[in-house]
């Protein structure tokens, strides 16, 4: 009774809880957190020293006894304690500006599709835990969808691929649920040891992942560019351990990134080989929608549709469907009660 009340001054939350960044959307208001899915602790007093975007600046960058940790590992919750703290900063940073003391929002968070119940349940008490009063779970495929605005409750086949951070899901969605469906542990942070490792090689010199996140997203292509680019990379000589500097190119990124881009388009193909064939026959007539971060690697599009011989397009912001898919669903009782993957019981 008493979290109906404090639910009355609370703000209703979507949540895409990701391995690399997570974002918090309110119905009628839009995104209002986007932040690395980063928390520094002081492992000495176990105090949480900055979240999000002021712990992600000190990755790699701290003390013995500081860390920054990502509490979610391929799109699961591997530190309980670490991101149920994350989860209670943003619910209560979303209501920092109104009176209420005690935030109790209903939430709406997004899974993955071959999580297991024990990971589910985890997701779900870190939410409590944080604050929420009641949590609904839906599979993150299924909230990109809605988020992209395909219609999941018709007969009709949508295609759907979310190339996240840590995850890559592969999805065919008819009559509000995934018909076949494909989860990838290969995804944008692939692509960045791809690029760490390759420069290793190639070079001599080691970089670290923020740096091979930048080269990604500056330089990164998935097809040939018309127009050469190219950047300065700095990082640690191996031989002698001193900084050095080298420029590299797009082709050279492209060249590191291939085989991670060749295992998911290898299972885009398998997933399409093990869908019905009248569901086929819709995905061909619709083409398939990418959707996440990964959506946004210049020419992936057409890597996909020149391998699967589909048409395939980027869907408008493809970083915040699944969120406002998840956002959504909290004016739509009717929609979530038939998509919803599992959460609080009481509707």
């Amino acid at each position: 009774m008493f979290n109906k009340f404090l639910g009355k001054f609370s703000k209703d939350l979507g949540i895409d809880l990701g391995t690399t960044s997570t974002l918090v959307h309110i119905p009628d208001k839009g995104i209002v957190i986007n932040e690395p899915s980063v928390v520094a602790v002081n492992m000495r007093t176990d105090e949480i020293l900055a979240v999000g975007e002021e712990a992600k600046k000190m990755v790699g960058k701290t003390p013995s006894h500081i860390q920054a940790i990502r509490p979610l590992v391929d799109g699961v919750i591997s530190d309980f304690e670490v991101t149920e703290k994350m989860l209670k900063y943003f619910i209560d940073k979303v209501h920092s500006e109104s009176f209420t003391l005690i935030p109790r929002p209903r939430v709406v968070i997004g899974i993955p599709l071959d999580i297991t119940e024990v990971e589910k349940k985890a997701v779900e008490d870190a939410a409590k835990s944080a604050g929420a009063r009641e949590v609904y779970l839906i599979e993150e495929s299924m909230a990109a969808a809605i988020g992209a605005r395909l219609p999941v409750a018709d007969a009709t086949a949508t295609m759907i691929i979310d190339i996240g951070g840590g995850t890559t899901e592969i999805a065919v969605i008819s009559l509000g649920g995934a018909v076949t469906w494909k989860t990838l542990r290969l995804a944008g942070n692939s692509l960045d040891n791809d690029i760490i490792q390759y420069v290793r090689e190639e070079f001599n010199i080691l970089i670290g992942e923020q740096v091979a996140e930048n080269i990604k997203i500056k330089i990164g292509s998935a097809v040939p560019l018309r127009e050469k680019m190219e950047m300065p990379l700095r990082g640690r000589d191996l031989i002698n351990g001193l900084p050095k500097e080298v420029i590299v190119n797009d082709g050279q990124i492209r060249e590191a990134m291939q085989r991670t881009i060749n295992q998911i388009i290898e299972n885009i193909k398998i997933t399409l080989e093990t869908t019905p064939p009248e569901l086929v026959a819709d995905i061909y007539e619709h083409g398939i929608v990418l959707t996440g971060g990964g959506a946004l690697l210049r020419g992936i599009d057409k890597e996909i549709a020149q391998a699967a011989k589909i048409p395939v397009r980027v869907a408008d912001d493809p970083l915040t469907c699944m969120v406002r898919g998840a956002s959504i669903l909290l004016s739509d009782p009717e929609l979530l009660a038939k998509v919803m993957s599992g959460g609080t019981d009481n509707f």
